[in-house]
Formats: structure tokens, sequence, C-alpha cells
């Protein structure tokens, strides 16, 4: 299967401007796309020290989410920590315990600075990892979501 790029951000909707006051004819309905990043992180070969993912986002984005996934259920508990090179390795999350069963997981209290969920800034961030607790078995696969270039901030 093929795949396209786009340069973003990518919005849609079938009508741009309101013009009116009347929905489905000429009050705007565009909206942005939900984008998503995803890392693996292996540690069934041993410990990982705090490294860089491949999750690069882009400037003034605003993370809506961060969904942890626990692949093996020899995971126990492994406290997660996400964060950018800039801003320090607990801004996006912030000890999160994985835990030791298999599934889906979403930080609740361990959403790291939110005012960096809000807006990522002026420049592209690249995430980081760091564990501790458990450090050597289980495989975690952790995806971010955000909105591109929403800016919140101005």
């Amino acid at each position: 299967m093929g795949t396209t790029t786009f340069s973003g951000p990518i919005k849609a909707g079938t009508i741009r401007d309101t013009t009116g006051t009347t929905v489905g004819t000429n009050v705007a309905n565009v909206g942005q796309v939900l984008m998503a990043q995803t890392h693996l992180i292996d540690l069934t070969n041993g410990a990982i020290s705090a490294g860089a993912t491949n999750i690069v986002i882009p400037a003034n984005s605003q993370i809506v989410d961060v969904v942890v996934d626990a692949v093996t259920a020899d995971t126990v508990p492994n406290n997660l920590s996400i964060g950018d090179t800039v801003g320090g390795s607990t801004t996006i999350l912030n000890a999160f315990p994985v835990g030791s069963t298999v599934g889906r997981k979403y930080p609740g209290i361990q959403a790291g600075g939110t005012l960096a969920w809000s807006d990522t800034g002026t420049s592209d961030i690249k995430l980081t990892i760091t564990t501790s607790g458990n450090t050597t078995t289980g495989i975690v696969r952790i995806t971010v979501l955000y909105q591109q270039n929403n800016n919140l901030t101005a």
C-alpha cells in the first residue's frame, strides 16, 4: 500500500468560514485532523537508559493524549516517563506505572506538564523516554496523539 505525505496541518470539513447562522449550510465546520506517532520500547534484552524515541512533534502542536500499550504481561511496574530533549524528562508523562497486565492504559495524574500538552512551543520537539522500577522485562508501545500547528498560545 502506498503512503501520502502532506506538509500539514491537515484540516477537514465542507464549510471553511461562517457567513450565516444555518448549521450545515453556512456555519464553519472545519476541524483539524488528529495525528499520531508511535514508539516501541523493548526491555526484554535488558534495561534501557534515557534515550530518544523516533517521535518528533511539530512546533505549536497540541498533545491530545498519550496511549500506553503493554504488549507483554511481564512488564511489572515499569514507571515510564516521557519528555522532550529541551524541556526535561517528564514534561509529557511523569512516572506512569505500566503494570503487569497486557492491555491499553491511559495516564491520569501522571500526565506531565499540562502546559507542555496544550502547546509544544515554537520548535519541533523530539521525545525521550526513561524507565524505572522493573526495567529489564517487557514490551511497551507508546502512541502520542496530537493536533498539528493548533498553536493555542496565540
